[in-house]
């Protein structure tokens, strides 16, 4: 009953789009589906982290004020930075390989990823308010790993989901003329996301 709780809360936080949904879009939409897949495979690996900090019962990382204030402006600062770089990019045909946010690896992709999550602090009170409102203190570790390594694995799977939906031929050809000012849009609701982090 407990896992059943705990999933389907985490699952409902899924469905909200936030700024991941975003860049995983734009990424899919002007790249390759494997870069998407390392966008999204650093987004994954920056909510184990925390999903790693709340199996441990690190809840007190709530309490420390002034470290959630430096992961709010930093958070804040990169999802604007991100932002101003699609708001920037120039229209490009989908049939040529682009680099999209100006990276050309898959390596800069996943640290892309990674830092959208890690640098979201709404991740990280997500989990620990998740496992200490919902997760019984005598839930056993070796359960409460399992329950951090099935969120894990979702957010990976459910990402790349969204990838290969967005990067599929018949739908970017669909949306081809589209592409553009979906860019643009992204990049506003991106610096918009950053801006209301911050204040």
């Amino acid at each position: 009953m407990e896992f059943l709780l705990l999933a389907s809360a985490h699952f409902l936080a899924l469905l909200s789009p936030g700024p991941d949904f975003f860049i995983i879009i734009q990424t899919a939409l002007k790249k390759p589906l494997r870069h998407a897949f390392s966008v999204s495979a650093g987004i994954a690996s920056a909510n184990a982290f925390y999903l790693l900090i709340a199996v441990l019962g690190l809840e007190v990382i709530k309490e420390m004020s002034s470290l959630m204030l430096v992961l709010k402006y930093l958070g804040g600062g990169y999802l604007v930075f991100i932002g101003i770089m699609l708001l920037k990019a120039k229209k490009i045909s989908l049939h040529v390989e682009t680099k999209a946010l100006h990276v050309n690896s898959l390596k800069a992709e996943f640290t892309i990823g990674f830092f959208s999550g890690f640098l979201n602090p709404k991740n990280a009170i997500f989990y620990l308010s998740l496992f200490t409102v919902m997760v019984s203190p005598d839930t056993s570790l070796f359960m409460r790993t399992l329950y951090a390594i099935w969120m894990s694995f979702l957010v990976l799977f459910w990402d790349m989901g969204i990838a290969i939906m967005i990067g599929n031929k018949s739908i970017k050809a669909k949306l081809s003329s589209w592409i553009y000012s979906i860019e643009k849009i992204s990049g506003i609701v991106l610096v918009t996301f950053g801006f209301f982090l911050v204040w």
